[in-house]
C-alpha cells in the first residue's frame, strides 16, 4: 500500500502508459466528449463495485486508448421504496441520465468536478459514458492512509465546490466519500450522480453544508434560468426536476447573501 504522496504520484507515473498526462483526465471539454461519442469499444468489464453495476470500457480512436465508465441503470419504481439502510423514498429514481445532467450542470457552473460524460448506446444498450479518472484514489482511501493535502487552501476551495454541487443536484449519495476522487496532483473529482435531481424544493444537506462560496460559481448560479436549463439539461431531466433545481438555486443564493451580511465577504467568499 502506498503510504506517502510522493510514492503515490511516482506509482501513477510508472504504471501509466507513455504520453501525458500520466494521471487525471487525459482529455477534457469538447475533445473528451467527441472521443467518448465516437471511439471504438475494444473491451467491456464489470467494475465490481457500486450498486448500479457500472462497467469499465476500453476505448480507442486509432491514436489513443482511454477508459470510460458505462452505466445503463434507469429505474423508477412507483410508490414507496424502502431501503435496507435509511429512510424510504417516494417516487425513487436511479438513472444514468442524471450522470449526464450532472456533467452538463457542472459545465454551466464552471466547477470542473464531474468528468466528461455523454449519452451513448453500446451493444444495443443506452447509457452514460464517463471518462475514467486515471491514477485516482477515493477520499475514503485518502483519509484511511492519512495523506495530507499539500495546499490546504486549494483543497478546501475544491471541497466547498463539491458541497455546493450536491445542493442543486440534490445528490442523495453525497455522504459516500468513495464518490470523491483525488488524483496525485490533488485535483478533486465528483462522480456517481445516478441518484440525484430529486424533486424537492429544499437543500439536501441543509444550511450546514454551505459555509463558504466561490464568487465565480455564485455568478454562474445567477445566470441559470428555465430556458437555459431546458436547453442544456432537458434531454435528461423532467420539468418537475428542472423546476426543483431552480428552487434550490434560489435557496443557495439567498443563503450566500445572508452569510455575507452576517459574517462579511472575506469570511464567506473566495475566487
Amino acid at each position: 500500500m502506498i503510504r506517502s504522496l510522493a510514492g503515490w504520484a511516482l506509482a501513477a507515473l510508472l504504471l501509466s502508459p507513455a504520453g501525458p498526462p500520466p494521471y487525471g483526465l487525459p482529455l477534457e471539454g469538447e475533445a473528451a466528449e467527441a472521443f467518448l461519442r465516437a471511439a471504438r469499444v475494444t473491451e467491456m468489464q464489470p467494475i465490481g463495485t457500486g450498486i448500479t453495476h457500472p462497467e469499465k470500457a476500453t476505448l480507442t480512436d486509432g491514436q489513443r486508448t482511454l477508459h470510460g465508465v458505462f452505466k445503463t441503470i434507469d429505474q423508477s419504481p412507483p410508490g414507496l421504496t424502502q431501503f435496507d439502510h435509511g429512510r424510504p423514498e417516494v417516487d425513487f429514481r436511479d438513472s444514468y441520465k442524471f450522470e449526464i445532467a450532472a456533467y452538463e450542470l457542472d459545465k454551466l457552473l464552471g466547477l470542473n468536478l464531474v468528468p466528461p460524460t455523454v449519452e451513448r448506446k453500446l451493444d444495443g444498450r443506452k447509457g452514460s459514458l464517463q471518462l475514467w479518472v486515471e491514477g485516482a484514489m477515493t477520499e475514503w482511501d485518502r483519509q484511511k492512509q492519512k495523506l495530507p493535502a499539500p495546499d490546504p487552501d486549494r483543497w478546501n476551495h475544491q471541497m466547498y465546490k463539491v458541497r455546493l454541487l450536491h445542493q442543486p443536484t440534490f445528490n442523495t449519495d453525497r455522504g459516500n466519500i468513495r464518490n470523491v476522487l483525488i488524483d496525485p496532483g490533488f485535483r478533486i473529482y465528483a462522480i456517481d450522480h445516478s441518484r440525484a435531481f430529486r424533486r424537492y424544493a429544499q437543500l439536501p444537506g441543509g444550511e450546514k453544508d454551505l459555509t463558504r462560496f466561490s464568487r465565480a460559481a455564485l455568478t454562474k448560479l445567477r445566470t441559470l434560468n428555465a430556458p437555459l436549463l431546458k436547453e442544456r439539461l432537458g434531454g435528461w431531466l423532467t420539468g418537475p426536476e428542472l423546476n426543483a433545481l431552480l428552487k434550490r438555486r434560489d435557496l443557495i443564493l439567498a443563503l450566500a447573501e445572508r452569510r455575507v451580511r452576517e459574517q462579511g465577504e472575506s469570511a464567506v467568499l473566495y475566487p
